[in-house]
């Protein structure tokens, strides 16, 4: 039978989960901070793009993440999700393999430092099987925990080498190494099997559809990134990769209201309230984020250094960026918990128009981050509409254990 939706409060599951993602998302501008002031600007650069490229790869672990929740909803087995997120864990592997060399390739970047980019993501996908058993489950405590060790054991242990010297490669292996074992310990705070017997086998088909919506989104938040090594001078690239953080920081800092409200965009009975509700908080916070980076942009330069101090005008419209993307995810997840994943077309057509834009326009980095930030605001404002619409009509149906 399905499950209903966790009676904890939707304001109760936001706050534990904002305070692990918050921890998590910490962590990680702590990691840009040293890293973009002790390799400079040309090895931040190189650093940065390696991380986008990682989380390009990783899009499985996001994907995975929502079908494992929406499938703890509709009732499967926790066996059933594990049996599928150790396949899409060994499918990940092998990519992370066999691209390597052609990643190094195309971003210029050492083959060392391209392949512990790389080996992290099968170890991220491990860790969304069990971020999104709790997350179906509605156990919001435990997963702001799991969200919090995840953020720590990926970013800590890359500071550490960092700070002993250590060029990009060492550091991204050293995040590698963190992550695993905090989707080993995570795999035990998730717990056992429910009992159930003969489970019913969920095709890794679920996983791809989530997976080409969630790529769409992760690559219009990260090929701009990708694309700035390409068009712009090295150090004009790694002015680009600060002003990111800000983009980042609007992006992921609101992605716990998706994260509460999935299981009940997930849920027929609530789904329309739902997807209202994530959007409507959606706007709202990243508004006040925009205007929170615009007072904090003075602050750059004292931070990361004087050789930043030319991306700090800018950084609001960066912010912009990550807000607009934000809404985006909320729609997209919408689109996952329905079962409606053709919706991603607008994004990819959305993805098409910032690539060819870039290419032929951007020279510099304000058209760079202007392209950016119109594409993405368009295609949130379609994507939007497209949910609300879909959420209002019956949804395809669940399946029956």
């Amino acid at each position: 039978m399905p499950q209903r939706p966790s009676t904890t409060s939707a304001v109760a599951g936001v706050t534990m989960v904002t305070a692990g993602s918050m921890i998590a998302n910490v962590a990680s501008y702590l990691l840009h901070l040293p890293a973009s002031r002790w390799l400079g600007p040309a090895g931040y650069g190189e650093f940065a793009s390696l991380l986008a490229a990682q989380l390009v790869l990783a899009v499985p672990a996001l994907a995975l993440q929502t079908v494992a929740a929406r499938e703890v909803v509709h009732g499967r087995s926790i066996r059933a999700v594990r049996v599928l997120g150790n396949r899409c864990t060994a499918i990940v592997a092998a990519l992370a393999l066999t691209l390597a060399p052609a990643v190094s390739w195309g971003l210029d970047t050492g083959m060392w430092s391209t392949f512990a980019a790389l080996v992290t993501a099968p170890m991220l996908v491990l860790l969304a099987t069990e971020q999104g058993l709790l997350q179906g489950a509605g156990r919001f405590g435990e997963l702001s925990v799991v969200l919090a060790g995840a953020g720590i054991g990926k970013v800590l242990p890359a500071v550490v080498v960092l700070c002993l010297g250590g060029g990009p490669g060492f550091a991204l292996a050293a995040s590698a190494a963190g992550t695993a074992v905090v989707a080993l310990t995570a795999r035990i705070l998730a717990g056992h099997s429910n009992g159930e017997s003969a489970p019913s086998r969920i095709g890794v088909g679920a996983v791809l559809a989530a997976s080409q919506v969630q790529l769409a989104l992760i690559a219009l938040s990260s090929m701009d990134l990708v694309i700035a090594r390409m068009v712009l001078a090295n150090d004009d690239a790694g002015l680009y990769a600060l002003g990111a953080v800000a983009t980042k920081v609007a992006f992921w800092l609101p992605q716990a209201v998706g994260v509460v409200l999935y299981p009940k965009m997930a849920s027929p009975d609530h789904s329309a309230g739902a997807v209202r509700s994530a959007l409507a908080v959606l706007v709202g916070l990243g508004a006040v984020l925009v205007l929170g980076v615009a007072i904090a942009s003075p602050l750059v330069p004292m931070l990361v250094g004087s050789d930043y101090a030319p991306v700090q005008s800018l950084l609001w419209l960066f912010a912009l960026h990550g807000a607009c993307l934000a809404v985006l995810q909320g729609a997209l997840l919408s689109v996952i918990a329905g079962d409606r994943t053709h919706l991603a077309g607008v994004a990819w057509i959305g993805l098409l128009l910032e690539m060819v834009l870039v290419v032929t326009v951007a020279s510099t980095l304000t058209q760079l981050v202007g392209i950016a930030v119109t594409v993405a605001s368009v295609t949130a404002l379609v994507v939007s509409a497209l949910s609300l619409r879909a959420a209002s009509k019956p949804q395809p149906g669940v399946p029956v254990q």
